[in-house]
């Protein structure tokens, strides 16, 4: 019997894992993919927004203005990039209006530092821009970060400080019982806990029907990305947003915090919550809205294209709710990442609230190493990690200079990788330029070799996302390879 249940290792749930950890708690986590971050936080812009955007007294507005104060030190505390690097909405002069009305709306959310530039000193903080834009709203604590990595490390320190990961587990059932709650998984296998965290993403509302909440709905809205090459990384400093509609904050043109360029999403809304193709109509949409915004962004470095889908409720706000020892989550769409902590501190209030006991744990650590340590080391620190460990002096991937050792070690750290995406997303090895054409082979080596199966049992992405069917050739005409 555990405590609390957390269902969705997506950022929400993981911060929330993760600040319950700090508790004399029996804590699950349960996901129905091989990995955590396999949702929308694998796919979305990788924002931490300012919170002027939100409606004034909003759930959405609270929590992003608390969770963007808090991102930087939960960022420090796990080890995660992070960097301030502003924000700009970027307007025409028949929109200064609307600018103008996000920064009053803004300032009564509590966004510390905004104001309104003028196209003067609009250009010398990005001369990329559109020259026949006017006028831009600053918000210098906007922020950009790794949503994958951020989660990926709060499942991780969650683990480090006795919370269990149950992976593939996907729930068919919940049952009331008289202690709390028994979740089923499709293959059978059940779970026990006294508190139930529904953090199901865009299956939530369907996990809310389980356990007898009908009162919300969520559908999910595609947004397709383009990434570029590193190259293209110095293109705009800040985040550059166009003035808002309906459909979300638009298509935006922003660094990463690993130095690539992302431009993106679309916003079309959906039924199908598994569809996450790319489109030639999506990839159209974006480089004619991204033009409004930054003028020459060079397609040609493109060099991956993906696609998420956020959970869009029908309430038109986040929906976090407790009833009956559950505290249900909906509808946490943008800008869910950015108010992900303090999601996670409000969850805790309501918990406290329905009778959970939190008692300090004695020994709770909040701090992790950073997953890319290695890469930032001296030369002098590297050649003694080298002697301790040869397999951090063989690189595997070139493009991101990842090498052997550090993909042994993300394997065998909380939260483990089974897979070559999970792979790639702990350490970066196959995002590079060549997105994996040369070092795949070599990861999923190492991963069989790792967890002692066979080459061809490795997959993609978990499930049937096999990567090799057999050899394609058999030496001296033996099938078995002998």
């Amino acid at each position: 019997m555990y405590d609390v249940t957390v269902i969705g290792a997506g950022v929400v749930g993981a911060l929330i894992a993760r600040r319950l950890a700090a508790y004399d708690l029996r804590i699950c986590i349960v996901d129905k993919e091989n990995d955590v971050a396999r949702g929308a936080t694998a796919a979305n812009s990788a924002i931490v927004h300012a919170g002027f955007d939100a409606k004034e007294g909003s759930m959405k507005a609270r929590m992003n203005v608390r969770g963007s104060r808090m991102m930087e030190q939960v960022c420090a505390e796990l080890g995660v990039s992070y960097k301030r690097n502003g924000s700009l909405v970027v307007a025409f002069e028949h929109e200064r209006a609307e600018v103008e009305a996000i920064y009053r709306r803004g300032v009564q959310n509590g966004v510390e530092g905004l104001r309104i530039v003028e196209k003067e000193e609009l250009f010398e903080m990005e001369p990329n821009l559109n020259p026949e834009l006017s006028c831009a709203l600053y918000a210098p604590t906007g922020a950009i970060v790794c949503p994958y990595g951020l989660t990926i490390a709060a499942v991780g320190n969650a683990m480090d400080n006795g919370a269990e990961l149950v992976l593939n587990f996907e729930v068919v059932s919940i049952e009331k019982t008289a202690e709390g709650y028994t979740l089923t998984a499709a293959d059978g296998r059940a779970v026990e806990t006294r508190y139930l965290i529904n953090s199901a993403g865009v299956y939530s509302d369907e996990i809310a029907k389980m356990l007898g909440d009908e009162s919300f709905s969520v559908h999910p809205r595609r947004g397709e990305y383009m990434l570029l090459d590193k190259e293209c990384g110095q293109t705009t400093t800040c985040t550059i947003f166009h003035t808002p509609t309906k459909m979300g904050k638009g298509v935006l043109v922003s660094p990463t915090v690993h130095g690539n360029l992302i431009v993106g999403p679309t916003a079309t809304d959906m039924e199908d919550k598994t569809d996450t193709a790319t489109t030639t109509e999506g990839f159209a949409d974006i480089r004619a809205k991204a033009g409004d915004n930054v003028a020459g962004i060079p397609y040609g470095k493109v060099i991956t294209s993906f696609c998420g889908l956020r959970s869009v409720g029908s309430t038109g706000d986040f929906i976090i709710k407790a009833e009956n020892n559950a505290v249900l989550l909906g509808g946490i769409e943008s800008p869910g990442l950015s108010s992900s902590p303090a999601i996670a501190e409000y969850v805790e209030e309501l918990l406290r609230g329905m009778g959970l006991v939190l008692t300090p744990k004695a020994d709770y650590n909040p701090n992790r190493a950073p997953m890319d340590a290695f890469r930032h080391m001296s030369v002098a620190e590297k050649n003694e990690m080298i002697q301790k460990d040869s397999r951090y002096g063989r690189i595997i991937c070139r493009c991101e200079e990842v090498t052997e050792g550090e993909m042994v070690a993300a394997i065998h750290a909380n939260p483990p990788a089974y897979d070559v995406d999970a792979v790639k997303r702990r350490t970066r090895g196959g995002m590079g330029r060549c997105q994996g054409g040369f070092c795949s082979p070599e990861v999923i080596r190492i991963l069989a070799r790792e967890w002692g199966v066979s080459y061809d049992a490795i997959t993609k992405n978990g499930g049937g996302s096999y990567i090799n069917k057999g050899r394609t050739k058999v030496a001296g005409g033996n099938k078995e390879g002998n």
